[in-house]
């Protein structure tokens, strides 16, 4: 039946911000980018090196994702990296705020979150 995520969708507030951030930051592989005029928004897909795909949508005038508290819904989306203290090093020298890193108490796996410009809740996950 379900196989795999095939992708994720983010609506963001400003698309030239968030752009520059999941394509220069992130460096995430733009696959297509249309700007649909009927609807005043654009639509950037994003891949991933496991070919999974991030949509990045911009609305104009989207509401507030509410954060804190945590809302009902997704809750994250989560990176696989090989090393969680390096993603960490390179996002903080671009100016990204990084948590501490901790250990996951039940897998004993390192993990730790980011936020993107919208403040989505970004998290880095080193399974081995």
């Amino acid at each position: 039946m379900l196989k795999a995520i095939h992708h994720a969708a983010i609506i963001c507030s400003d698309y030239s911000r968030s752009r520059a951030f999941y394509v220069d930051t992130l460096g995430l592989t733009v696959l297509a980018e249309h700007y649909r005029e009927a609807r005043d928004s654009w639509k950037l897909d994003l891949q991933l090196p496991d070919n999974s795909q991030i949509e990045l949508f911009s609305f104009p005038n989207p509401p507030q994702r509410p954060s804190f508290p945590e809302a009902r819904g997704l809750r994250h989306l989560a990176f696989v990296v090989d090393s969680v203290e390096q993603v960490v090093g390179y996002l903080e020298s671009r100016g990204v705020e990084v948590e501490p890193i901790r250990i996951d108490e039940y897998t004993g796996k390192a993990y730790t979150f980011f936020q993107d410009p919208d403040g989505l809740p970004l998290e880095l996950y080193q399974p081995t």
